[in-house]
């Protein structure tokens, strides 16, 4: 049977360098500027399907319908791996030319003791920033559109976009599941888990109000994560 991941499935294939270290995103409108960007998104992609499958198969005490929600998304983080790899050929990179960092994977090991943690880190934190950053970035885009490439990025984002919202969602589903078993309010408890985390500091000034309220997010949590109107 398969185990939880111990090291990231991608530490063959890529280099592992520093956040710090990582090259800059911009020149959207070159091969090697666009390249770097999807190669970044298709690195979230990538550590998205070890985190879902590492999900499943960390916590077994879970019931069958939080496996399939993950295997679920393991299979839609696949898909849009795909996507962008083919686009990344289509630049002339692969995946695993550019350095990438392994931020994701250690939060997965971080909350590995716990699986209420896991899902208010990384569905309910990680996932739910990328909600947050995702529009800005096609704005960017927009104003690159001369450069052909760069709409078959955009709709890539689009797609992934929306089915992120899903696994936001059944983050947010099991979150509150486990909060409703163990006698805790929620809200509460998920800023006790980031403040312990420290990722309350974290969260960017662009909050997407509609999707973290689509993905389950209440307006009293939106505001106290930093958006300055929720209706």
């Amino acid at each position: 049977m398969p185990k939880p991941l111990e090291r990231p499935s991608f530490a063959d294939r890529c280099r592992i360098v520093s956040p710090r270290e990582l090259p800059a995103r911009k020149d959207f409108d070159t091969p090697e500027g666009l390249a770097t960007l999807v190669h970044a998104v298709a690195h979230i992609e990538y550590s998205a399907i070890d985190l879902a499958l590492d999900a499943v198969y960390r916590f077994p005490q879970m019931p069958d319908a939080y496996r399939r929600d993950w295997l679920e998304v393991a299979a839609d983080e696949i898909r849009h791996f795909g996507m962008l790899h083919e686009i990344l050929e289509t630049l002339g990179f692969a995946y695993g030319d550019l350095p990438v960092h392994q931020g994701l994977f250690d939060a997965a090991q971080h909350t590995a003791h716990s699986v209420l943690d896991r899902m208010a880190v990384i569905p309910r934190f990680y996932e739910a920033t990328g909600l947050d950053v995702n529009p800005q970035i096609i704005r960017k885009l927009q104003t690159k559109q001369h450069y052909a490439p760069v709409k078959r990025v955009m709709e890539a984002l689009d797609v992934i976009y929306e089915e992120e919202i899903v696994h936001v969602h059944k983050g947010d589903r099991w979150f509150k599941y486990l909060c409703a078993q163990k006698g805790l309010d929620e809200q509460e408890t998920y800023f006790g888990i980031l403040e312990r985390y420290g990722l309350l500091k974290k969260h960017r000034p662009h909050i997407n109000v509609n999707a973290r309220k689509e993905a389950g997010f209440a307006c009293e949590e939106i505001l106290k994560l930093g958006a300055k109107q929720c209706e």
